[in-house]
């Protein structure tokens, strides 16, 4: 299956979109590129991250990521070096049957590249992806940017007793 790439380049507000060989990038300022497309995805961007940056995952394996990209639905976020070559600088993946429901994980921007505009970017092209309409619901879960995903329509639940969970780990062991 062929992925969906987006290109910044001028502004996120003049995006534009055309198909190509099944995918539609769109053009904003920066340099920027999002793309669904996993052959893109630096598993060990989105390891080091993971396993030592966020609070959701810390000491995660790095099979354990790589299967979890396998099975979902993910989004990369990646700068325009010089030439061709780009450098993963951010990631989300939804876990999904793309037709009733969407969970969305791991979602994150490297420091460096913060405040620019890409998270949102990122959720816009998640929440607007052809693949990921006419769901009955989407689903996440942050201790921190509660803000940003109100900006997509997430509230917090309303009826929290009808949530149920199996927590089986609460945390990865710490690897020496």
């Amino acid at each position: 299956m062929s992925g969906f790439i987006i290109f910044i380049h001028c502004s996120f507000l003049h995006l534009q979109q055309q198909k190509y060989n099944m995918q539609m990038p769109a053009v904003l300022e920066d340099d920027f590129i999002i793309s669904t497309d996993k052959s893109k995805i630096d598993i060990t961007v989105v390891h080091d991250y993971l396993s030592k940056e966020s609070y959701w995952a810390k000491n995660i394996p790095l099979d354990i990521v790589a299967k979890a990209i396998e099975g979902a639905f993910c989004f990369g976020v990646y700068k325009k070096e010089q030439g061709a070559s780009i450098t993963q600088i951010g990631f989300a993946r939804v876990i999904t049957d793309k037709a009733t429901f969407g969970y969305l994980a791991d979602v994150f921007i490297l420091e460096p590249y913060r405040g620019k505009g890409l998270s949102k970017w990122l959720m816009h092209e998640i929440m607007n992806h052809p693949e990921l309409q006419g769901f009955r619901g989407w689903m996440l879960g942050t201790k921190d940017a509660h803000t940003l995903y109100e900006q997509f329509g997430f509230k917090r639940l309303q009826h929290s007793e009808r949530i149920m969970r199996l927590s089986l780990l609460d945390a990865y062991p710490a690897t020496l």
